[in-house]
């Protein structure tokens, strides 16, 4: 393997499914997407205006989601009333395509104005999901319409041509723009993206096509539509992430489950078919999760506490104003007779694993980190500089603030879905969090009386135990020989295997498919 390797490892569950890339074996990011939510950042609206007010500059609209989604003056855009317009024309029959060719656009509107002065009450409006509802807010929406490709991003109403910061190169910079502008279609704007990178025109091209049949796919579906209603998808996270992150580094994407591998080698013959073949079913038995040693990383990366390797470790705190990180140095210290040095060596450290946890959680809003002190100022600007450094992979928009004199840093960081919370901290199943914990022979009562059920009652030929790690072990090592007792009395063998998903006192049976055994 790669010592540079990227590799997606995805798990389909009922009616959810848990995405893992991992760089290098080492988890990077994680999400947990529930299948048809219908709120997904990047999908497009037909809503309708349901009250103005004026006292934020902001309207509410209806699109179909419990609570009201929210419009404020600035998301309009300046091409609101063109977009309008479009809406208008195209509802009452007088546009009959998507195009924009032979339409006139409007100026645009007061970046100072009101709301009241641009929308009306019932109103129709196509709006875009700018933020999935978070808490106990809807979604947070915009007008400033954009459809997202591999390599091109479609604006409508529009003629401005922007390259990715991230392509550095002037000759090539120059090149994309003078063959976007030769391609483009009139009225829409094009943001190159940095993928598009030293890409030929034919890709391009293709990737513009692509955009202008999803944009005239949007049109056909809300002039058939009445509000609220979705009428154009991004696409799923997984598809999503395969789009922004697939490169030459990915060394593989393994699932779980036959409709999704088609479905992702579906997608990867339209964007990238020579990345088709990396694309690899996983067969075994054993969940995909713990076979990549993904839900051991899971169990020890969303903890308060996170654990580095030279042994100093992170304490994250989450409130309703901020995220705080404090670096502690741990047993680091005593082995250090430069206190500086050491210094500088944690907080480098802790600022890579910083930078991992904030995608790995993704964690947004204001970020407070309180480093180990340093007192010399060109130590202070190291950190700094490596934090931004590790932090260039990160796809959400960033802020880094210097070092304080006191090692605060601050960070601010875009949040467009609610944060990936996982509970690591778990409530004793047996004594509900009492603090007295069941015996462990009683559980081992429990499995063999189970056990009993499952070969008398169900008529199960085969039968495999899932324990967690501990209970496991002390089931196979015990000088009680549990598994030979359990071959003399139901004249089977029964397999033990280890799982770090169970909590202490839980179990599975499952049966030769891997199917759990529901008792």
């Amino acid at each position: 393997m790669d010592d540079n390797s990227t590799e997606l490892i995805i798990r389909s569950g009922d009616g959810e499914v848990d995405i893992a890339l991992l760089e290098n074996k080492g988890l990077v990011e994680y999400h947990n997407e529930k299948l048809d939510k219908g709120f997904n950042v990047g999908d497009l609206f037909l809503g309708r205006v349901k009250r103005l007010v004026p006292g934020l500059n902001a309207a509410f609209v209806d699109v179909g989601y419990e609570k009201d989604a929210f419009l404020h003056y600035h998301d309009l855009g300046p091409q609101a009333a063109s977009l309008q317009k479009y809406i208008s024309e195209s509802i009452t029959g007088k546009k009959t395509a998507g195009d924009l060719r032979d339409f006139v656009l409007e100026p645009d509107i007061d970046k100072n104005g009101k709301i009241d002065a641009v929308l009306k009450p019932n109103k129709y409006l196509l709006v875009q999901i700018a933020k999935e509802p978070i808490s106990t807010k809807g979604p947070r929406l915009t007008c400033e319409i954009s459809i997202a490709g591999r390599y091109l991003v479609l604006v409508p109403f529009s003629e401005r041509i922007s390259v990715s910061q991230k392509i550095k190169s002037r000759e090539e910079r120059d090149r994309l723009r003078r063959l976007i502008s030769s391609i483009k279609p009139k009225n829409f704007g094009v943001i190159v993206r940095t993928v598009a990178e030293n890409k030929k025109v034919a890709e391009l091209d293709q990737d513009l096509r692509d955009l202008m049949s999803k944009w005239q796919e949007g049109f056909e579906n809300f002039t058939s539509s009445k509000p609220p209603k979705k009428v154009l998808g991004e696409l799923d996270r997984t598809n999503a992430i395969l789009r922004d992150l697939l490169s030459p580094s990915f060394n593989q994407i393994v699932v779980d489950e036959k409709d999704l591998f088609s479905d992702i080698t579906g997608y990867l013959k339209t964007i990238s078919p020579e990345s088709e073949k990396i694309v690899k079913l996983h067969k075994s038995k054993i969940d995909i999760m713990e076979h990549f040693g993904i839900e051991k990383q899971i169990k020890t990366l969303f903890g308060k506490h996170v654990t580095m390797k030279s042994g100093a470790y992170l304490v994250i705190e989450h409130t309703e104003a901020m995220h705080v990180i404090d670096v502690n140095s741990g047993n680091t210290a005593k082995s250090e007779t430069n206190q500086e040095a050491s210094a500088v060596r944690t907080n480098i450290e802790a600022a890579e694993e910083i930078a991992r946890q904030l995608r790995l959680r993704d964690m947004g809003g204001l970020v407070v980190i309180d480093f180990i002190d340093m007192r010399q100022a060109e130590n202070r600007k190291q950190v700094h500089e490596k934090l931004k450094g590790y932090m260039e992979q990160d796809r959400a928009k960033h802020q880094v603030l210097p070092v304080s004199r006191f090692g605060l840093v601050e960070i601010t960081r875009q949040r467009v879905r609610p944060e990936m919370e996982i509970k690591t901290a778990e409530k004793c199943p047996t004594c509900n969090g009492t603090g007295e914990v069941q015996a462990a022979i009683t559980v081992i009562d429990e499995i063999e009386n189970n056990l009993k059920a499952v070969f008398d009652e169900q008529k199960e030929n085969s039968v495999k135990l899932m324990a967690h790690p501990f209970v496991a072990a002390y089931l196979q090592k015990n000088m009680y020989g549990y598994q030979r007792k359990w071959f003399k009395q139901f004249k089977k063998w029964i397999a033990i295997e280890p799982k770090n998903a169970l909590t202490l006192l839980d179990y599975e049976f499952v049966d030769k498919n891997g199917a759990e055994i529901l008792l």
